[in-house]
């Protein structure tokens, strides 16, 4: 299990003078659990802190404030938890000089649950060059290479930043796939970020989002789109306005008319708002089920609003 609790990041602008309170606030006091043998989806527009979370929880960057705990121990700094943790970060500049079998000699050296025989059944099934370096190689190609080698070191954490970058969509499902397969297998726990929301929400069962460093909601994708409902009105004569629904003790998140039908989205899930509801008189109510790009933009342009 992963613990995340109250982690906050600071980067300070060039030309901030040492002591000066001024910088770029990457992440706002952060916590989240993150469960054993689970998928967990970390989405966010860019620059709302994903990479650089993802970042301390593998123990690249040194917390400000707060801690990060993998099975108990913090990661920063500790031998024993970075080896049970393997990062594909968004980018591949740094692998470009050497071929797969250098990297697979550099990775065996460091990580002891490394799999040869894993490492050499992805290769042959994604046909990459073993031969070739990688600055021959194209970005998806790349990615294909570096997803290869961290399922190949066998740790109990993956760590993948925008995983399928730089993929067509026939190469994001072979690819999408066998780290499914891989990850089933080894009852791991992959952690991945993706700024495909629909994709996340068909790969991962646990999600989070992140807004300007703010962790706006987390927990399991069923109960997230369980805890929001849209739900159409419409009445004769008369429009139902804002102030009814909201008397009604609903929390709206957005409001819309369209002629005589209203709609609305909501925080609650939808019993528990159609029975909040029978107290306004209508003659056509209906919820309609939310999809977790839906919460997802709702809940950013709530954030923007505030």
């Amino acid at each position: 299990m992963i613990e995340i609790q109250n982690i906050s990041m600071t980067f300070k602008s060039k030309g901030i003078e040492k002591g000066a309170e001024e910088g770029f606030k990457a992440l706002d006091d952060v916590s989240l659990v993150i469960p054993d043998g689970c998928a967990y989806g970390f989405l966010g527009s860019n620059g709302a802190g994903k990479s650089t979370l993802m970042r301390m929880l593998c123990g690249i960057y040194k917390p400000q404030c707060g801690s990060i705990k993998i099975d108990g121990e913090d990661v920063y700094d500790n031998e024993n938890a970075k080896k049970k943790i393997f990062f594909v970060s968004d980018e591949t500049v740094q692998f470009t000089a050497f071929t797969l079998d250098d990297l697979r000699r550099f990775y065996q050296g460091f990580f002891p649950t490394f799999s040869s025989s894993s490492f050499d059944r992805l290769v042959s099934r994604l046909d990459l060059p073993r031969d070739k370096k990688l600055s021959e190689f194209s970005k998806g190609m790349k990615r294909q290479a570096i997803v290869i080698l961290g399922l190949s070191c066998k740790t109990k954490y993956l760590v993948i930043d925008e995983a399928f970058d730089g993929l067509d969509p026939a190469m994001r499902r072979v690819v999408k796939n066998m780290i499914i397969d891989e990850m089933l297998d080894q009852e791991a726990t992959l952690i991945v970020s993706s700024h495909n929301v629909a994709e996340m929400n068909e790969f991962c069962d646990h999600a989070m989002l992140l807004h300007k460093g703010r962790l706006i909601l987390s927990g399991e994708i069923d109960e997230l789109r369980c805890g929001f409902c849209k739900v159409q009105l419409a009445r004769k004569g008369r429009a139902i306005s804002r102030e009814e629904i909201e008397d009604c003790g609903i929390k709206i998140m957005q409001y819309s008319l369209s002629g005589s039908m209203v709609q609305v989205v909501v925080c609650g899930g939808s019993e528990q708002t159609l029975n909040a509801l029978k107290g306004i008189d209508t003659d056509f109510t209906e919820c309609v089920p939310m999809t977790l790009e839906e919460i997802f933009i709702y809940e950013t342009s709530a954030e923007e609003r505030e």
